[in-house]
């Protein structure tokens, strides 16, 4: 099972420019979650700091317990190996070929026989539809393999902790939706705690258990997919319906003139950007048939029975109308001594939301 990541009012700058401050939020053990925002909002550097490669300036991050701010870098190289990385370009090294690439971790960071990496590196082409590309370099493939041969690199350690930075970049939204699919039934299959960091909004509306979302330097709100998608915060809005008018601008924030400004023009008639309103909660994607039954479903159920009182009406409405769908249609894949099993733990989570909609 994954483990779970946890940050404390975690700040981060480069020199005089702050980038984000005071970021506490929780990704739930096994369970997927996806990080939203502007561009410029520092969701990447986030990433690098759950890995360790920037340290902040305040606060706390805590992996499995350890807070990597403060242990050595000892603990820091072993915590390490709990993660698997994909990068938004697939970072593969264009000298060698899609095996070499997917085998190299494993060379590097164990003492297994040849024979045994070519085992794993051939399961994990497998999975991710490799099979036959093995001997192509880099430039080989279309931008959509070298994501998905990314994605095999980042699972041949069997990590429990699993980030994606941007997977639908340079991907056309049939191939998005296809590696969406993919890392759902990954999680289906090794029950990993992954975090997304995306800006596509089909993605972060079907994929997740969780949704956070980054802008002017704080974190909106964490939590709950059904926080974030029935808020009415005026940023949420205007980020889901990808329109011009609303808080974010070209650099990423406007004043209120320009905003007064905006709205006259729609007002009379210029369109404002957006191709659809989005609204309401469309159903969660779930893992390829006969692929094992998603082990965080149960969790995050019974997570967000305890949390419901915390959050906001709209939301406590929509996760109501989801559990009844789900006591119809995924707790029945679950046999009765699963389901009591699951259901007699206790998982603690922390729903961070520093503006809500009441």
């Amino acid at each position: 099972m994954g483990v779970e990541v946890r940050t404390e009012g975690v700040t981060k700058s480069f020199g005089s420019q702050r980038i984000w401050q005071d970021v506490s939020l929780t990704l739930p053990s096994g369970e997927v979650s996806a990080l939203l925002g502007p561009s410029g909002t520092g969701k990447s550097v986030f990433l690098k700091s759950l890995i360790g490669l920037l340290r902040p300036e305040r606060g706390s991050i805590f992996i499995d317990g350890v807070d990597i701010t403060t242990c050595s870098n000892k603990q820091l190289y072993e915590i390490r190996k709990l993660f698997g990385v994909l990068f938004q370009d697939g970072a593969l090294f264009g000298s060698m070929n899609l095996f070499d690439n997917v085998a190299f971790p494993l060379r590097e960071h164990t003492k297994k026989s040849e024979s045994e990496i070519r085992q794993i590196v051939m399961e994990k082409l497998e999975l991710t539809g490799l099979i036959g590309a093995e001997g192509k370099l880099p430039g080989e493939i279309s931008g959509g393999m070298r994501k998905r041969a990314g994605l095999a690199r980042a699972l041949v350690l069997d990590p429990q902790i699993i980030l994606v930075d941007e997977p639908d970049s340079g991907l056309d939204p049939v191939r998005t939706s296809y590696l969406s699919q993919l890392l759902i039934d990954i999680n289906a299959q090794i029950d990993a705690t992954i975090l997304i960091v995306t800006h596509n909004i089909n993605l972060a509306r079907s994929v997740p258990d969780n949704i956070g979302m980054l802008f002017r330097r704080q974190l909106v709100m964490f939590g709950p997919r059904e926080v974030l998608l029935t808020s009415e915060e005026p940023v949420v809005k205007q980020f889901l319906n990808g329109r011009m008018i609303g808080p974010i601008g070209m650099s990423e924030e406007k004043d209120e003139t320009q905003m007064a400004r905006e709205q006259a023009l729609v007002d009379a008639g210029h369109h404002h950007g957006g191709a659809e309103e989005v609204e309401g909660i469309i159903p969660q994607m779930r893992a390829t048939p006969g692929m094992p039954v998603r082990q965080g479903v149960l969790r995050r159920q019974e997570r967000v029975r305890e949390i419901m009182h915390t959050l906001p009406h709209a939301a406590q409405a929509a996760i109501r109308e989801s559990l009844d769908q789900s006591d119809d249609t995924q707790v029945m894949a679950y046999s009765t001594a699963d389901t009591e099993k699951f259901r007699a733990q206790s998982y603690d989570t922390t729903v961070h939301q520093s503006r809500t909609d009441g």
